[in-house]
């Protein structure tokens, strides 16, 4: 698809550091708009070492009063072990659940299942204040191995029994050897879509080439979290999206774009 002239994102380079199975709509979008996309995949999605635990919680699911799922990912790979133990993809039905953001809630009524809260601000913190009094409550938080604590903590605090279990592990992407060349040549936005492509994307590069990298770039985050890491690594105030999903983001970019 060639851009028309007018495209609001025409020739800009922008940099996309989603692990690279996700990032296809993404990066249609970005192209549609008539951007450069450089394809940077700094985390890779992979199972954990064991599915036992998580088998073990499906297997006792009616035992919860609340699962919470707190990214897609979480769903695909709950989805993928409800097959393998023969349980049907509905089995949620049964159970109120949670999700933290809207592209997650897609998720999870594409298995027929309701999704009972969805919180306003799409981070952690606003799920445990949506979810109100859970004393007493047994919840399934089926996660990345490398989340943030604050959710499981502050629903402890609370009074909850919460079964924290890894679904998945988040790995060091592998960018194809040319994407540096192209790092190199510039970059005018820097897209981050969690902590983990932040962090990431310094390990892989190193700190000095990184900055040196996104020293003239605007930064754009997602959300308030993965902003708040952008700029724990030295980075300057980025741009975060008004809605933390990646249509958010991309209008964000798009709005910093447009001449003032």
């Amino acid at each position: 698809m060639v851009a028309r002239q007018d495209s609001p994102l025409l020739n800009r380079r922008i940099l996309v550091t989603r692990p690279a199975a996700q990032a296809g709509p993404f990066i249609a979008e970005l192209r549609r708009l008539g951007a450069h996309v450089i394809a940077f995949p700094t985390i890779e999605i992979a199972p954990p070492p064991t599915w036992e635990p998580l088998d073990a919680a499906i297997r006792r699911l009616d035992g919860y009063d609340w699962v919470i799922f707190t990214s897609v990912n979480g769903v695909r790979f709950f989805r993928d072990r409800l097959a393998a133990l023969g349980q049907p993809p509905d089995a949620l039905a049964r159970r109120r659940v949670a999700a933290i953001g809207p592209a997650t809630a897609r998720a999870i009524q594409a298995l027929g299942a309701q999704v009972d809260i969805i919180p306003d601000e799409y981070v952690a913190e606003a799920v445990v204040e949506a979810l109100g009094n859970v004393a007493g409550k047994r919840i399934l938080l089926p996660r990345a191995a490398e989340a943030r604590e604050v959710l499981a903590v502050t629903l402890r605090e609370r009074g909850a029994t919460v079964d924290e279990i890894a679904a998945y592990h988040t790995l060091p992407g592998q960018p194809a050897p040319d994407s540096l060349t192209e790092l190199d040549a510039g970059i005018d936005v820097a897209t981050f879509t969690s902590s983990s492509t932040v962090r990431n994307f310094f390990a892989l590069l190193g700190s000095a080439k990184a900055r040196k990298v996104l020293a003239s770039a605007l930064i754009a985050c997602i959300g308030p979290i993965t902003a708040q890491t952008a700029v724990e690594y030295g980075l300057p105030s980025p741009l975060v999206a008004q809605v933390y999903t990646t249509a958010g983001l991309i209008d964000a970019i798009v709005q910093a774009q447009m001449p003032s």
